[in-house]
């Protein structure tokens, strides 16, 4: 682990609790003007904060950095610990990034209830921030469901839909529902610690240095894969995401679609500590069948939907499975490519949803009938939805053809039917958006739409600006992102090649020839 408090000031801490500070500061005020611009404040000075903490990583390490912990409840082994690595830096950079753009959106969408609304965002941004920087899979748990207090009230009060109260509780009972599965995966891997040590810990560092014995480590597998699943969510327990995108606010739906905390959880938790149950051929089987599933099923039905925000809905699953599916190709061009598209998708998906809101703010919905012509009308949300779009289904130059493509690469190179049948899903992708963008943007003009439409004001233009200005770095000179996460992805192929039991007798072994050899010898 690298040497604490890198800045000499413990970052992690500051970044994760300074959104939760604003959203006090925002209580104690009662001008709407001076709350937009104290919101703006904090979340432009995290957004700060988290670029020096991303400048400041050192890239191609697979160390733990910025690290910072503190005993939180010794006799159960759960501390507050905090650190990043290449898995988990970039997340916490583009969690600022999305919430300085959800509240420059919101500036002028949101009329009613502004304090409460913009304090919620805030508390939102301190959940995400704390599932990225925790290393304590119980401090992990707290954020996990924290998380779900100010999401179900964003859905419930400040949704757009008739259904936003039903589209709330079922998200909130369905992630609760997998939360608990996920909570005894995790209580199974500090009793199975305990076992080896005499101790308990809930540390993922503590907990890598003890094997867990394979039919346990399956047992826990699934438990925790229901909790990921349901969040992420993947196919088929999907259920929820479709309604909460299209009957919460934008804000919400930009965070539940660009956002993609369950897969993270993959990498984070269960490939490094489960690394026998990750590769095991009947896991890798199903959750590969579920994620090429979710690509063809969640395309096709994009293909049939007349609402936009609908669209982006399926078609969000959809990107999910190819993200599942570079993740359980199990090899380093698919982690690679999942964690990059995951980034990716933080971007375009996030971008399509606030153009979709852009659309909703001028004619009141996102159907197709309401819509046709608009090219002539909005010249630049048309430009900005083509190429948000065309990113959005990977064509070269843009982001999402680097991530999609290392992805493809990683299955093709698990197994050729992988790769093909993700293949088709490329297609169908294509086909889903250009076939509404067509008849959105081009077509005729529909009989519902306004006369006169105003285009994009200048706050709106500066988010899909600063959108597109990252989906082209990323396409057209991905390094600097790839160098980033390079050393903690092959840390984690290391870890599924050895397993867990292989990786501590070889741990025990370096130490113990250190230990030998004196300190002179350590080199």
């Amino acid at each position: 682990m690298l040497e604490e408090f890198q800045f000499g000031f413990p970052i992690l801490s500051v970044l994760l609790f300074l959104p939760l500070l604003g959203a006090v500061v925002l209580w104690l005020q009662r001008d709407p003007d001076l709350i937009k611009k104290s919101v703006l404040g904090v979340a432009i000075l995290e957004l700060s904060l988290s670029i020096i903490l991303v400048l400041r990583f050192i890239p191609g390490s697979a160390a733990m950095q910025f690290s910072e912990r503190l005993n939180w409840i010794p006799p159960l082994g759960i501390s507050y610990h905090l650190a990043v690595d290449g898995i988990s830096v970039l997340f916490v950079g583009l969690s600022a990034f999305i919430t300085v753009l959800i509240v420059l959106y919101s500036w002028d969408a949101v009329q009613e209830n502004v304090k409460p609304y913009f304090m919620s965002i805030l508390a939102l941004e301190t959940t995400m921030i704390g599932i990225f920087v925790s290393i304590d899979l119980i401090l992990f748990f707290v954020f996990w469901e924290l998380m779900l207090v100010p999401s179900y009230f964003l859905i419930k009060l400040w949704g757009v839909g008739n259904e936003k109260e039903y589209a709330a509780l079922k998200y909130v009972l369905y992630t609760l529902l997998g939360s608990v599965f996920m909570l005894v995966g995790f209580a199974l891997l500090s009793l199975n610690y305990y076992d080896v040590t005499q101790t308990y810990s809930f540390d993922l560092l503590d907990l890598l240095t003890v094997p867990v014995p394979v039919d346990e480590q399956l047992l826990i597998f699934w438990l925790i894969f229901m909790g990921l699943a349901f969040k992420a969510p993947v196919f088929p327990f999907h259920t929820w995401l479709p309604d909460a995108l299209v009957q919460g606010p934008i804000g919400m739906s930009v965070v539940l679609a660009g956002i993609k905390l369950g897969t993270y959880g993959f990498l984070r938790f269960s490939f490094p500590l489960l690394p026998e149950a990750s590769t095991n051929e009947t896991v890798v089987v199903i959750v590969m069948t579920l994620a090429l599933a979710a690509i063809v099923w969640g395309a096709i039905i994009a293909i049939m939907q007349s609402d936009f925000r609908r669209l982006l809905a399926f078609s969000s699953i959809s990107h999910l499975g190819f993200v599942l599916l570079g993740l359980f190709a199990l090899n380093f061009q698919g982690l690679q490519g999942s964690l990059l598209h995951m980034i990716n998708l933080g971007l375009t998906t996030a971008g399509l949803f606030f153009l979709a809101g852009f659309l909703h703010d001028r004619l009141g919905n996102t159907l197709l009938e309401h819509c046709g012509g608009l090219a002539s009308k909005m010249p630049w949300l048309a430009t900005f939805v083509l190429l948000i779009g065309m990113a959005s289904i990977g064509l070269p130059g843009t982001n999402g053809f680097v991530g999609e493509f290392l992805i493809l690469l990683g299955a093709f190179q698990a197994h050729w039917v992988y790769g093909v049948v993700a293949v088709s899903g490329v297609i169908f992708a294509a086909a889903y958006f250009l076939w509404y963008y067509e008849r959105a943007i081009f077509g005729p003009v529909g009989p519902k739409v306004p006369d006169v439409l105003k285009d994009l004001t200048q706050r709106e233009s500066m988010i899909a600006v600063a959108l597109c200005v990252m989906i082209i770095w990323i396409g057209l000179y991905p390094a600097p992102f790839l160098r980033v996460m390079n050393g903690s992805v092959q840390a984690v192929v290391d870890r599924l090649d050895r397993g867990s039991i292989a990786s501590v007798e070889r741990d025990r072994t370096l130490l113990s020839h250190v230990m030998n050899d004196g300190p002179g010898d350590k080199d």
